[in-house]
């Protein structure tokens, strides 16, 4: 069995502050090769970390609705008095655990508890994470393959596609398209320069449907990330899945051939936008991108049975070029490169550039011929250029002062101007900035309410772990994998 060298940037953002500068922990990314025993090992510790993902949420909520609150601390100590009750728990490693209950806890903070999603046996990959990079060893067996010694699983064989490059500070196993990866964060000692090597050179960038990208210099950055025997390929296979029963073995082996497909039409995606971001963070201090909310542009205009959508079939066309370009990547691309060259990254308000004479400042819906086409209809203008390049020219010229609604660059309301509620509502110019987190968890734990009143800390442990051991015993067959 052949193994594909896969190493990529990660595109998380961890940055701490050492000696003045700001340090950047890079990501290592790297396809391991286990052993029967291994792979159900990791399975098993998905599971257990789903479970207790679940468990946790629903215990969240239930706490929500009491009107009181519960957080990570007593979650945590909750855990280990459910360990000693429930042995199946003890088959993880604690750690492991613990981050988990740690992720729960950003994520109900960043989005709230009832916005934060289950994990499904059939739809979440497992995922888990080592934090104490102290007790893990990294080894290079040869050319092409090393091994990474990690809590309860032992020596794991990788593929060796680069060096780490310097200390380890965790790891975190996932799984992929049929496929188990080792996500490495590693400490190399880079840090973001205090200016970038060009300063004063700036770029405007305009996400399109019929270009991936397209800059204010005029560069034009596309590719296609599919091939025509594939795209043939997975039709056949979504037909072929239409005809299977659920939870046939067959549905399973279409769904794996599927999974396969769009791996590599991810992994491509992936690479071009590294590299459009790295060759655009190298030679620009300043990239300006617009403020696109990729999840709402893609929502479904099929409506509700008793006031159905209109034109659905055209939305749902645009909806997966959108989704096929990789907006949203992109934009997560720029500021994970940006880190090394010291480049800002800036979003401003996008109505009207798509409309506006980057050469007069004139508006109007007619400027806008074609697809590709723009000519001012401004009767002293007449300004002609091609419409994605004149859309960039408009977000770069948008960084430094705000986008009036049509054209004007003034300071005060223009009188031609549409009321904000008509128009976009959203600030004119949003600079993204670094922020950081704070906020200390709640030390206490809230007695529970019942009908009959108040219980002990302690029967309340004891009723969620219990159902936490019956949920993993139920949800090796339900369909949904909730498991809570």
């Amino acid at each position: 069995m052949e193994f594909a060298a896969l190493s990529v940037a990660s595109s998380m953002v961890i940055m701490l502050f050492q000696g003045g500068g700001v340090l950047v922990l890079s990501g290592r990314r790297y396809r391991l090769k286990l052993t029967a025993v291994q792979a159900a090992l990791c399975e098993e510790f998905g599971n257990i970390c789903r479970v207790v993902w679940n468990t946790g949420l629903d215990q969240r909520r239930q706490y929500r609705r009491r009107g009181v609150w519960m957080n990570y601390v007593p979650q945590a100590a909750e855990l280990a008095d459910a360990k000693r009750d429930h042995s199946w728990l003890t088959a993880a490693p604690c750690h492991v655990l613990q981050q988990t209950l740690k992720d729960l806890d950003r994520a109900c903070r960043d989005h709230g508890t009832f916005k934060v999603r289950w994990r499904s046996k059939t739809r979440w990959a497992p995922s888990f994470r080592f934090p104490a990079g102290h007790r893990i060893t990294v080894e290079r067996l040869g050319r092409t393959w090393g091994r990474v010694k990690l809590p309860k699983l032992g020596w794991v064989t990788f593929r060796w596609s680069r060096p780490p490059g310097g200390e380890i500070r965790s790891a975190t196993v996932s799984r992929r398209g049929g496929h188990w990866f080792v996500s490495l964060l590693v400490d190399d000692q880079a840090t973001t320069p205090a200016q970038h090597a060009m300063p004063g050179t700036a770029v405007g960038v305009d996400r399109g449907v019929k270009a991936a990208a397209v800059t204010s210099d005029g560069e034009f950055f596309d590719q296609s990330f599919i091939t025509t025997g594939e795209t043939v390929r997975y039709r056949r296979l979504q037909q072929q899945l239409a005809r299977t029963n659920k939870g046939s073995t067959n549905r399973r082996r279409t769904l794996a051939a599927m999974n396969k497909i769009m791996g590599r039409f991810s992994d491509r995606r992936g690479d071009f936008c590294a590299q459009t971001a790295a060759t655009l963070t190298a030679k620009n201090a300043l990239v300006v991108l617009e403020d696109l909310k990729t999840r709402q542009m893609t929502g479904s205009a099929s409506g509700t049975r008793a006031v159905p959508g209109s034109r659905v079939a055209q939305k749902r066309g645009l909806n997966r070029a959108i989704l096929d370009k990789g907006w949203h990547r992109l934009e997560r691309a720029l500021t994970s490169a940006a880190r090394y060259t010291g480049t800002r990254v800036e979003k401003v308000n996008p109505a009207y550039t798509s409309q506006r004479c980057a050469a007069c400042g004139f508006v109007t819906e007619g400027n806008r011929e074609s697809q590709a086409v723009l000519r001012c209809k401004a009767a002293d203008c007449g300004h002609t250029a091609h419409a994605d390049v004149n859309a960039a020219i408009n977000i770069k010229h948008a960084a430094g002062h705000a986008v009036s609604a049509f054209g004007d660059f003034g300071n005060s309301r223009s009188v031609k101007q549409e009321p904000v509620g008509r128009a976009t509502g959203r600030t004119p110019c949003i600079r993204e900035s670094p922020s950081f987190r704070g906020g200390g968890s709640q030390s206490w734990l809230p007695a529970s309410r019942t009908d009959d009143g108040l219980h002990s800390h302690s029967d309340s442990r004891s009723k969620v772990w219990n159902a936490v051991y019956r949920s993993l015993q139920v949800t090796v067959g339900r369909p949904d994998g909730v498991g809570v």
